[in-house]
């Protein structure tokens, strides 16, 4: 609905284009009466506006909430006084001085490998790696060994295998018996029985 000014002004306007029939005067004069009623109505329009503006912005303020949180409050800071500069560094090992135990006197028992005999074939390799698979019998009992590559070996009493001088010092259906040199502290050496089992072959 227009507000009571606007109605007014209208009214005006309606009423002189009513009457221009009757009106002596020049069409200037005219257009001049009908030109200032117009700026009074927009005038009078844009006072409408701002007001209607004014309300719109003070309800909208009544509507905002904040949300902004207060500031917290900041609790005073404690100094910590490090009172552990006196004690042990525990990033440095402790180094700790335990007497070795003196070495036994090493007894020459005159055990120790023939250093001038030759290698044989079989002793090139681990004694886990071999393996006994049976005995062949001409005029004397030997032991098939079959070595890593696949190839079988004919030994006899007397024989070597494995790495630590292992001499053959018996065949039988079941087992190779062996006799060992193998080294103990302080440079000298044992002899140690081992045996070698038979094993099926596929």
């Amino acid at each position: 609905m227009l507000p009571p000014k606007h109605i007014v002004i209208l009214m005006m306007i309606n009423r002189v284009t009513m009457n221009m029939k009757t009106i002596h005067t020049s069409s200037k004069a005219l257009l001049n009466v009908i030109g200032t009623l117009l700026v009074m109505l927009s005038l009078t329009a844009c006072d409408q506006d701002k007001a209607d503006l004014t309300v719109y912005i003070a309800e909208v303020k009544s509507q905002q909430k904040s949300d902004i949180e207060p500031i917290p409050v900041m609790k005073p800071y404690e100094k910590f006084a490090y009172a552990a500069s006196s004690l042990r560094d525990p990033f440095i090992p402790t180094v700790i001085d335990v007497p070795q135990p003196a070495p036994e006197p090493v007894i020459d028992n005159g055990i120790r490998p023939d250093e001038n005999r030759r290698k044989e074939v079989l002793e090139f390799f681990d004694l886990s790696q071999l393996q006994y698979v049976g005995t062949l019998e001409q005029e004397q009992v030997w032991a098939l060994v079959r070595a890593p590559d696949g190839v079988i070996h004919r030994v006899q009493t007397g024989n070597y295998m494995g790495q630590n001088n292992g001499k053959i010092m018996e065949i039988s259906d079941s087992k190779l018996i062996l006799k060992e040199i193998v080294p103990q502290g302080g440079g000298g050496y044992i002899e140690r029985e081992t045996s070698v089992p038979a094993v099926e072959v596929n």
